[in-house]
């Protein structure tokens, strides 16, 4: 069965550093496409107000980590929130990363707001303690390249907390069998992450910085998380 999936762009990090490095659209194309090389990954430009004609145009959507606030007053983001609703009520299986966990989290009635513990950055052991049927093989951990200092402080109506831990309580989430959520990032490389913290050398302080480089030696398993997202595409459709 193929399927067109549409990843929606919502970084709009324009410096060079982000020009160095694929998008995240094509970030997600490389996790998910040798998985699946009969089906169809179309980047979509949110951040540049670009959206899909038809909630219905395709079989599932990605939506992507961006270096934005969901709480932003940007039109774009307010336009994602509502085709984020429109997404919900019919149904159409949505998988979302960091800002997008989040955006999808503040679209349907839950609340955003920055992490009192500051910065997560580097790797994460991500705890889940709930199994779900896309979840396959089944982890109770994974280690995911996290980068973030807002996070979910408030579920939407209907959401179920799948994964979590003390500074991240709402780690991952799931709405039905149609959304599946993290806050971390399954489609971020060892390469990109390493440049992403020597890039932000002055913003997050020397602690930070150096605990983020120690947890970048550890290999993350962003590709055991893909394959939930192909079975929860594959589940939901």
């Amino acid at each position: 069965m193929s399927m067109r999936i549409a990843i929606l762009l919502t970084s709009n990090d324009t410096s060079d550093f982000a020009s160095r490095h694929p998008d995240d659209g094509e970030k997600f194309r490389r996790l998910l496409q040798p998985l699946r090389p009969d089906w169809e990954f179309v980047t979509v430009p949110v951040k540049d107000g670009v959206f899909p004609d038809d909630p219905a145009s395709f079989d599932g959507y990605v939506v992507a980590g961006s270096p934005a606030s969901v709480n932003d007053p940007h039109p774009w983001i307010e336009k994602l929130l509502e085709f984020i609703r429109a997404l919900n009520e019919r149904r159409i299986p949505t998988v979302g990363a960091c800002f997008g966990h989040q955006a999808i989290a503040l679209a349907l009635g839950g609340a955003v707001e920055k992490n009192p513990g500051g910065w997560s950055l580097g790797i994460e052991d991500a705890p889940f303690s709930t199994s779900k049927p896309w979840m396959v093989p089944a982890h109770g951990t994974l280690k995911l390249y996290s980068a973030h200092k807002e996070q979910v402080t408030r579920l939407p109506e209907g959401a179920e907390v799948i994964g979590g831990h003390a500074f991240c309580p709402v780690g991952a989430m799931a709405i039905g069998d149609h959304i599946f959520t993290t806050e971390y990032h399954p489609e971020m490389t060892e390469d990109f992450m390493t440049g992403l913290v020597a890039e932000m050398d002055g913003i997050i302080d020397a602690e930070t910085r150096e605990r983020a480089y120690a947890q970048l030696r550890q290999p993350a398993q962003g590709g055991e998380f893909a394959k939930w997202m192909i079975a929860f595409f594959e589940m939901a459709r």
